[in-house]
């Protein structure tokens, strides 16, 4: 699982671009408050970590009553791990603060250590935050793409409140990988305020997938408010700009990361798009070159060559550029969902189950996980359905070309 969004124009937005120095306050040029309404939902900073009775009276009356109590961090880590008491189910739909998450028992990665760092702060534990140093892990969501990054949180020293003594614990890192995932991790220490411009970040997108340019303009100006450092909330305030239709603003945003970071493949492919929709081809070209250089195969290329070839009729191919990018990004569900069409096309129903059982089984969110539920209910109750005579040997192993 992953946390924190980014985005591509048709589109791009990413969120794990190296650490670069930005100037300690955004530069005032960069927003246009007067072309946006004033957002619906309330943007505050102090919300995201905010413990409210219910989490309270969870913690202290609750909790020692239900775990082994043997320190504040060990209990809030045996919780999360409990069916009934913080294992909340995972929910990609949206970004949620510590009390939003707590109330529907359920969240995205960046929610989940949110809220357990609200809780671990309410205990008396140390916090600290770690961005974890992989690649970015793209979905799609109508003609947007949506890269996300990942961080863990660890419970570090604990005062206990006797005198001025604090007993010291070895440090617990708190993550929302699998096991196997987590295991040589590496990762950098990033501040609490970068979290928060995560989240608002996230939040920003959540609103532009939506539709809802002003809230999303509202989350993402604050963002980059909280945490001037942070580069993808200027490469997503382009994007928000782009969709508003102020070119010019996009531009600028996306320029001025391009300054600090000349080879963010995210900012370069948006900015190529914003050129192209200004009349500047030659510009848009340029930035395009550049990043076939830097990044000859992005994000869905072997997906695109495949919905091209189905559309072409030419199955062969299209199971081939599917299975490509199977193997390069097997959490994405629409890649097992395409490439069991494919398999479909050539009469191959048993690969094309497993294809979606694997769409099932790699869904984030719920909708998507009833639809592929749906069709997989489908193809096993007409798996026996008589397959042509081109159908190939199903016995040979299922290899993705190279």
């Amino acid at each position: 699982m992953r946390i924190w969004a980014s985005v591509l124009l048709g589109a791009l937005l990413s969120a794990c671009a190296a650490p670069t120095r930005f100037p300690d306050a955004p530069p005032a040029f960069l927003f246009q408050d007067k072309t946006f309404a004033p957002p619906k939902d309330r943007i505050r900073a102090s919300d995201v970590f905010a413990v409210n009775d219910s989490m309270r009276n969870f913690l202290h009356v609750e909790l020692p009553h239900r775990v082994h109590w043997t320190s504040p961090a060990n209990a809030l880590l045996e919780a999360l791990h409990t069916e009934g008491l913080l294992r909340l189910e995972y929910d990609a739909s949206m970004t949620r603060n510590a009390a939003e998450a707590f109330e529907a028992r359920r969240g995205n990665c960046l929610s989940l250590v949110i809220m357990t760092a609200a809780f671990a702060k309410e205990l008396g534990l140390e916090v600290e935050f770690h961005a974890a140093r992989i690649a970015e892990v793209w979905s799609r969501n109508g003609d947007l793409l949506l890269g996300s990054g990942h961080v863990n949180v660890s419970l570090g020293s604990w005062h206990n409140g006797i005198g001025a003594r604090a007993v010291y614990l070895d440090s617990l890192t708190v993550d929302f990988l699998a096991g196997d995932e987590v295991a040589g991790l590496a990762t950098r220490e990033i501040t609490e305020a970068t979290v928060v411009a995560m989240y608002m970040n996230n939040r920003a997108v959540e609103s532009l997938v939506r539709g809802d340019l002003d809230d999303a303009y509202g989350w993402i100006r604050e963002s980059v408010r909280q945490d001037p450092q942070f580069a993808s909330a200027y490469n997503t305030l382009g994007v928000v700009y782009e969709r508003h239709g102020d070119l010019l603003e996009a531009e600028r945003a996306l320029e001025y990361v391009l300054e600090k970071q000349p080879n963010n493949v995210t900012v370069l492919s948006n900015l190529a798009d914003v050129q192209e929709r200004l009349g500047n081809p030659s510009e848009a070209g340029a930035l395009r070159s550049r990043l076939a250089r830097l990044d000859p195969h992005p994000p869905y290329h072997f997906f695109n060559l495949g919905m091209a070839a189905m559309h072409s009729g030419d199955f062969r191919t299209a199971k081939a550029m599917f299975a490509r990018e199977v193997t390069r990004a097997d959490y994405n569900p629409e890649f097992h969902f395409w490439l069991a069409q494919a398999y479909m096309k050539l009469d191959d129903p048993e690969r094309a189950r497993r294809q979606l059982a694997l769409a099932v089984e790699k869904s984030s969110d719920r909708s998507a996980r009833d639809l592929y539920t749906a069709k997989l209910a489908w193809l096993m109750s007409n798996q026996h359905s008589h397959a042509s005579p081109q159908a190939r040997d199903r016995s040979a192993p299922e290899r993705a070309p190279q």
